[in-house]
């Protein structure tokens, strides 16, 4: 049998899960489990070029939710029988730097890193244990958003902070995004025909969530998105950079509390903040003056990074788009580079705007600086490092849990 990893990605009222092989990069089935929690749920599931399996009824938890991708295994296969369970999490602080195998210990920690990604640990942690319950002789690996970013030097990663910031609160850079960083990477690599050793890449990754990371040879070494997620770029929801005195301001001067502030930076700030959409193909569909600014600014924030992490890196091998709005907004990758021409960056209006969704080149072909659409796939990377962990588990005990 091949060795077939499930894949879990559990959200706060989603479930994405895939069957995949590793070694061939062939997916047996995929599905999404979507609006859980609300009155009307939807499961989607899908089984090579067969039509769609979908079920439309509530699902109150992630438990029911679960139950129902297993039910559509059952009904319409394939036989689910994985080698391993690989499970998205989205924070792991700084001790868990790899893939780890999961078991109490690297619960009860990833529990403790919660505060440090209240919007994500938590439910990633049910999907873990719904999974442990399910599949109970099966070994469940843990992979890590901000495992890439590991490499980013003292310099990147601390915050000009009180000190007991920084060694009793775990207050730093941690960086996100990393997952989905590894795969493109390494595909710009083989796009380019050239070692990954040798290259330095600029990644945008932009979606609901966005953020830019500099990679020197395969390894961070700086990113946008910080102690969480809401750092650095405009997102749909999330407002990215803001000056860090906000929050003392609207204390002051609109009784607003941290907890508050932080509700609205995270979930109503960024495109929905405004435009009112937190989704780009609807701002982008607009023709009125407040759409036409949130696109500037939106593009402003992303060139203002490049410039920086070309400094930073003093050569770019490649400037990689990848994510929902990379991958798809052909407007946004031109406005996002557009005045970058005496640094070699530049897209080619008919690449950029062509029909395709595989891996490309969008810029002239006598670029100083190629541009490269590649579209991610966490799943696969994920599968990926949960098989090589099988292969060679850690010998060290998980640390202590604290940030």
């Amino acid at each position: 049998m091949a060795d077939r990893i499930l894949v879990l990605n559990t959200g706060s009222s989603s479930i994405k899960y895939e069957l995949v092989d590793p070694h061939t990069h062939l997916r047996s089935a995929k599905g999404l489990v979507e609006r859980i929690g609300q009155e009307q749920g939807r499961l989607t599931h899908r089984r090579g070029g067969e039509p769609p399996y979908v079920r439309d009824r509530p699902f109150r938890s992630h438990e029911e939710g679960l139950d129902a991708m297993m039910e559509a295994f059952a009904a319409v296969g394939p036989e689910l029988e994985p080698v391993a369970v690989g499970h998205r999490v989205v924070h792991g602080g700084t001790r868990f730097i790899e893939a780890v195998l999961i078991d109490d210990e690297v619960i009860a920690a990833v529990e403790e890193l919660a505060p440090l990604a209240p919007l994500h640990n938590p439910v990633n942690l049910t999907g873990i244990r719904l999974a442990r319950k399910v599949f109970p002789e099966v070994p469940q690996v843990a992979v890590f958003d901000t495992a890439f970013h590991r490499t980013l030097p003292p310099e990147a990663y601390t915050y000009a902070v009180p000190r007991e910031w920084r060694e009793q609160l775990g207050v730093r850079r941690y960086g996100f995004h990393g997952t989905s960083c590894a795969y493109v990477s390494r595909r710009a690599a083989a796009v380019l025909g050239r070692d990954l050793a040798e290259l330095n890449l600029i990644v945008l990754h932009l979606g609901n969530g966005a953020s830019a990371t500099a990679i020197r040879g395969g390894r961070s070494v700086d990113t946008s998105m910080g102690l969480t997620p809401l750092e650095g770029l405009v997102m749909g929801t999330r407002s990215g950079d803001v000056d860090p005195a906000l929050s003392g301001y609207l204390a002051r001067a609109g009784a607003l509390d941290a907890e508050q502030v932080e509700q609205a930076l995270t979930h109503e700030g960024g495109l929905l903040a405004l435009t009112g959409s937190s989704d780009m193909r609807t701002v982008r569909a607009r023709d009125d003056e407040e759409a036409r600014l949130a696109l500037e600014i939106y593009a402003r924030r992303i060139r203002k990074y490049v410039g920086a992490y070309y400094a930073l890196l003093g050569r770019v091998d490649a400037i990689v788009f990848t994510g929902g709005v990379g991958e798809h907004d052909a407007a946004t990758r031109a406005a996002s580079l557009t005045g970058l021409d005496r640094l070699g960056i530049a897209v080619d209006p008919a690449l950029n705007e062509a029909e395709s969704t595989g891996e490309r080149a969008v810029s002239p072909s006598d670029a100083g600086v190629p541009v490269l659409v590649i579209p991610t796939d966490e799943e696969q990377e994920i599968a990926r490092q949960t098989l090589a962990r099988l292969a060679s588990p850690p010998q060290q005990a998980v640390p202590p849990a604290r940030p």
